[in-house]
């Protein structure tokens, strides 16, 4: 009966959508009723590695929760390739089903609104093993220099249920966190936050010791954000001093890293100060600020960035894709992410463009900040190249994918640098900008939360502006004719975009820049007598498509 009553309520409440999309998608991605039951508070994590055999033994997580109405079932998520082994509540063992990567926990009495009670879940298996991480996400199996171990996890997008039970869905962040990891002696384990205990022990199942580790997360971490990172770390730490205060910086690297990741992780410090002055106080401040040595490229694990750029400058040594400037892109936009994904979340990643639309626009506020304004508007130029205008940038809701997968990153950024010129006032958009850092910190976020904000903030409306760069695959294209008319002439010009975009841009005709005022009805404009080779469309400060007709 149960049962029945179970699928009765996913069905009604559970929003399917095109062949594009599927029931595991749904299950994944959207809030249903037997999840939005219950709100997150905590999670007690305590992994077993076993790297000879890339399992995760025996291990369990104790999921505390607030009851947000009346239930007597509710979903959590485990990827179906991992074995669920018990469940366990005020001291008996709950039944559960597995749909895909959906588990449903039928409790044995009503839970009552308001109810503040846990489940630990007993679970293990062997968790996907990541191909191309982080994009392809999972465990990465490596092994270092020497030929031992070097294990890393990357879950964004796919989701931490691949590797632990968990209410997998962006919106719900516990307030704080417990993660506990055994692996064998003598790797070390890093992971979020701050380490309180540092042990080891003797395993029997396994016949050798362990080393384990206990890290706390003192702050709202969103599950894909939490990570852990095994291998012959060797730890050094620094300082960066802010308003009197203290915050601790650490490095986890391999040993034969140690001398030039010294030199190399010169450049956080400056970063620091940087950022903070644009976006407000480095948000963990009590956890501290950490980069970990990783076998794959990086991500943005909350106070624990997986760093593995190979000490370069660029992207992987590619310094084009920084406008030829002399800095490590993976160090600069992952540490971005501190702020933009780790503090503000959004509630679907649908929405995703909020991390990596303003993370990217870091980039350029760091080289404006360190190189100089001209410095940025090249930047921000340079990333051009990189827009494909293939997709939307947002994505399709409650099924958990994101929009564009690289158009989120750089026509985002270069929207919000359309944005700033639009606004026309500096003093105005990084309070706009820091605003948003600092109201927005420690929750998960709509999308439209932040648009609403900068309209506020503006007092104007710019929901079709945001319409025409996320919602649309294309470019606004400013169309335009210069027409002779004796000794002056005429601007012909329209704009050719969605239903009622009408963004001001900035033209010169020799002397200085002024506003025009196109829509997508063709206007005139009589711009006198002036050398025609001097006109100049100042896409430069707008990311547009320019046709002269």
């Amino acid at each position: 009966m149960r049962r029945y009553a179970l699928i009765i309520s996913v069905l009604t409440s559970l929003v399917m959508y095109s062949q594009e999309h599927s029931r595991k998608d749904s299950l994944r991605g959207n809030l249903t009723s037997i999840r939005s039951c219950y709100d997150v508070t905590f999670y007690d994590l305590n992994v077993v590695i076993d790297e000879q055999e890339k399992s995760i033994e025996t291990s369990t997580n104790t999921i505390y929760f607030t009851a947000l109405s009346d239930f007597n079932l509710f979903q959590v998520d485990l990827a179906a390739n991992m074995e669920l082994m018990l469940v366990e509540f005020e001291g008996d063992k709950l039944e559960f089903t597995r749909e895909f990567d959906a588990v449903y926990i039928y409790f044995n009495r009503e839970i009552k609104n308001g109810e503040n009670l846990s489940v630990k879940i007993w679970y293990g298996g062997y968790p996907r093993e990541a191909i191309n991480a982080p994009w392809d996400g999972g465990f990465s199996w490596k092994k270092d220099d020497n030929g031992d171990p070097w294990i890393g996890v990357s879950c964004q997008g796919l989701g931490s249920s691949v590797w632990w039970p968990c209410k997998d869905h962006q919106s719900d962040e516990p307030d704080s966190m417990r993660i506990k990891v055994a692996a064998r002696y003598p790797l070390k384990i890093i992971s979020n936050g701050d380490l309180r205990k540092d042990t080891s022990e003797w395993n029997r199942h396994f016949n050798c010791w362990m080393n384990v580790s206990e890290w706390f997360v003192s702050y709202p971490i969103n599950n894909y954000n939490v990570t852990l990172n095994i291998g012959n770390y060797v730890h050094f730490s620094d300082n960066y001093i802010s308003s009197g205060d203290t915050l601790q910086l650490d490095y986890y690297v391999l040993g034969n890293s140690l001398e030039k990741a010294k030199e190399h992780f010169k450049q956080v410090k400056p970063m620091m100060g940087c950022f903070e002055s644009y976006f407000g106080k480095y948000p963990f401040w009590n956890d501290g600020y950490a980069l970990v040595e990783t076998p794959y490229l990086g991500m943005e694990h909350q106070s624990a960035i997986a760093y593995g750029n190979d000490y370069l400058e660029g992207y992987h040594g590619n310094k084009s894709h920084i406008d030829g400037l002399d800095f490590d892109f993976i160090i600069i936009h992952e540490s971005g992410h501190e702020w933009w994904g780790n503090s503000i979340t959004t509630n679907d990643i649908a929405d995703m463009w909020v991390h990596e639309g303003f993370c990217t626009y870091s980039e350029a506020l760091y080289v404006e900040c360190i190189y100089g304004y001209d410095a940025m508007l090249s930047y921000v130029n340079n990333q051009k190249k990189l827009v494909r205008n293939d997709k939307a940038v947002i994505g399709p809701y409650h099924v958990n994918k994101s929009g564009s997968s690289g158009d989120m990153y750089f026509k985002g950024s270069l929207m919000l640098h359309t944005l700033r010129n639009l606004i026309s006032d500096d003093k105005l958009w990084f309070d706009i900008i820091k605003g948003i850092s600092t109201e927005f910190s420690y929750r998960t976020v709509d999308g439209q939360e932040i648009i609403d904000y900068i309209n506020k903030h503006t007092g104007k409306d710019f929901n079709n502006f945001f319409d025409q760069y996320l919602k649309n695959k294309d470019v606004p294209e400013f169309q335009y004719s210069l027409q002779k008319n004796g000794r002056n002439t005429t601007l012909v010009y329209n704009w050719n975009a969605i239903e009622n975009f009408d963004m001001p841009i900035l033209i010169n005709t020799g002397k200085e820049d002024f506003w025009i005022y196109p829509n997508i009805e063709v206007k005139e404009l009589d711009l006198g007598s002036f050398d025609r080779y001097s006109f100049q469309i100042r896409d430069d400060l707008f990311f547009i498509e320019i046709k002269k007709q």
